[in-house]
């Protein structure tokens, strides 16, 4: 027998009893004589002593080094008075041993497990396992289970069924770079690992299933970021004869019932705001804000459309508009603060950032103030309500550079100044989104995915004004994170052909992509919407973490390299051959 209890588990209650615990030494204290150990395993710590009295088990205790796996057998006895830990669950107690067995011995680490000093993220990876020892990433692990466990029993307990859907399915290019996948057995032909299970998940309200969800991995082959994985989890969900309002609710239910079990000290508010994607551009220059603080915008276009400085009046004339944002207090912001910040719009293609300040000394001044006029002045600062030492910025272009280059701006002033509180959870939903986005090179894209339905009022504008539809979408957004993003589908199969129309998917190519789709929809397909969940961004926000690598298990690096297993890695020829493909150095 290994062990009794676990390390965790033992009380005064158990005083005098003859235990046997297996862990790794977590920490060794030589106290000149008796040497004391915490043991740790996965639930928690016990100290153990090594008495001079007991000989041989002495002497082992004495070559025993950080990491070492033991196992030892002993009796519990409360630790002498005043050096009780109240840091840990068996605080009270200690196990004199016995008997003592050294599982495993460990030989020099390349970094300390039993604290959280900083370690090269490249050195972490290719010590995964030795990482996932340390006390904050252990952590991270359970919460990411519990989290995934509290999902599982909500949904389940709503009636929803879990069904797994194929890791190797059809390419159906739509979004992300897929990795793909050749098959020895059709030479020439691949399969694609799937981005989301989007499609199989419509598929399954065809087929009646009413209430569907996953744990999806899903798999993008796209470059790296602080919240992206090559490979990653979902919580994919769809439900039949709903509205959007249903899928709303009861995800708004699971995630905000999840905080309040998982990470109570989060403060949250119990009502949800819902902004239009226009609304939420138009005060916040973002499709995901922040909530947590205000810096919301003021349109001032009205006030300056007649203004003698060209930069405003020009963007007006040309249908633009001007955004204003006061920051309070901003007044004290260095000319160093203020060229960083535009240089942050002009790589959201502002062509610049204008200011004025209210200054206790000097009163209104800043660049531009000399080609505005009085009324010009008081009228941007009744829009903004200045007060003394405030500081207001201004974008001018057309309605999206200046609202987005605005945003990153009041992103980047809100972490200067610290405004948000990282135990605040604001959630919000943004509805309305566009459904298609135009690209640089003049074609047009889903700004979803091609699935979403339209918002009925604009189902006559998709072949003649389509950049004015909306979708019937919704994102949950939390402290300025995308955490879930869905919407109500298309049913129907003419509807989803005139989509594919405008996105320039006709004839045999919508037919070889999506024919699967189409045919599916002419066999009684029923109204449908669901959501999906970033899960891992979700876990980051919860565990307070920089990024999602950090809630992973065995992530991949920045470079999408496993610098633990060393892939990707070359197959033998052989075996690529077998597979049918043929490696080209295209350097």
């Amino acid at each position: 027998m290994y062990r009794t209890h676990n390390c965790n588990e033992l009380t005064v209650a158990d005083e005098g009893k003859e235990v046997t615990l297996s862990g790794w030494v977590y920490r060794r204290r030589d106290h000149g004589g008796l040497i004391f150990v915490d043991l740790r395993d996965r639930y928690g710590f016990t100290q153990v002593v090594f008495s001079p009295d007991e000989g041989e088990v002495h002497r082992v205790g004495e070559m025993l080094k950080s990491e070492y796996v033991i196992k030892i057998s002993g009796v519990v006895r409360k630790r002498p008075e005043g050096i009780v830990n109240k840091n840990i669950d068996t605080g009270e107690i200690e196990v004199l041993v016995k008997e003592v067995e050294v599982l495993n011995t460990c030989q020099v680490l390349p970094f300390e497990v039993d604290q959280d000093k900083e370690v090269g993220e490249e050195l972490r990876m290719k010590y995964r396992y030795l990482d996932l020892r340390r006390d904050r990433m252990r952590e991270n692990i359970i919460l990411r289970h519990k989290m995934l466990k509290y999902t599982r029993d909500f949904f389940c307990d709503n009636d929803f069924i879990e069904v797994e859907t194929p890791i190797m399915i059809k390419g159906t290019p739509e979004g992300s770079r897929e990795y793909l996948v050749p098959s020895r057995i059709y030479p020439g032909n691949f399969y694609v690992l799937p981005q989301s299970p989007q499609q199989l998940k419509q598929l399954l309200m065809v087929a009646s299933f009413d209430r569907y969800f996953q744990i999806a991995r899903c798999f993008r082959d796209e470059d790296q970021r602080g919240d992206r994985q090559p490979e990653f989890t979902q919580l994919d969900m769809e439900m039949s004869f709903v509205e959007k309002e249903d899928v709303m609710k009861i995800n708004q239910d699971v995630i905000i019932g999840m905080t309040k079990e998982l990470a109570p000290h989060k403060k949250i508010r119990e009502e949800v705001p819902i902004l239009t994607f226009e609304e939420a551009m138009d005060r916040y220059g973002s499709d995901k804000p922040d909530i947590r603080y205000d810096l919301e915008f003021a349109d001032v276009s009205e006030i300056v459309s007649g203004s003698e400085f060209s930069v405003f009046s020009g963007a007006i004339k040309d249908g633009g508009v001007v955004k204003a944002m006061k920051v309070s207090g901003g007044a004290s912001f260095t000319r160093k603060d203020i060229d960083a910040l535009t240089e942050v719009a002009k790589q959201h293609k502002a062509k610049g950032l204008a200011y004025f300040m209210h200054s206790k000394e000097e009163g209104i001044k800043g660049g531009i103030v000399k080609f505005l006029s009085e009324d010009e002045i008081k009228g941007i600062s009744e829009a903004v309500s200045l007060e003394e030492g405030d500081l207001v910025f201004f974008t001018a272009d057309n309605w999206e550079v200046a609202c987005e280059s605005l945003g990153a701006v009041r992103c980047s002033v809100a972490s200067k100044l610290e405004l948000a509180d990282k135990d605040d959870f604001a959630f919000l939903w943004v509805i309305d989104f566009p459904m298609f986005e135009a690209l640089d090179d003049g074609s047009v894209q889903a700004m979803h995915h091609p699935f979403c339905n339209l918002l009925e009022e604009d189902l006559p504008l998709l072949e003649n004004e389509p950049m004015k539809v909306r979708a019937n979408a919704y994102d949950f957004v939390l402290n300025g994170n995308e955490v879930a993003g869905g919407s109500i589908r298309i049913h129907s199969p003419e509807v989803q052909s005139r989509v594919f129309e405008v996105l320039g998917i006709t004839g045999e190519d919508a037919e070889r992509r999506f024919g699967h789709m189409i045919e599916a929809f002419k066999f009684g397909a029923p109204p449908h919407g669901g959501i999906a969940w970033g899960f891992d961004r979700l876990v980051m926000l919860f565990a307070d973490e920089p990024n999602i690598r950090e809630v992973m298990a065995f992530p991949k690096d920045q470079k999408a390299r496993d610098l633990m297993l060393g892939a990707p890695s070359e197959m033998p020829a052989a075996q690529v051959e077998e597979a049918n493909v043929k490696c080209v150095n295209l350097e």
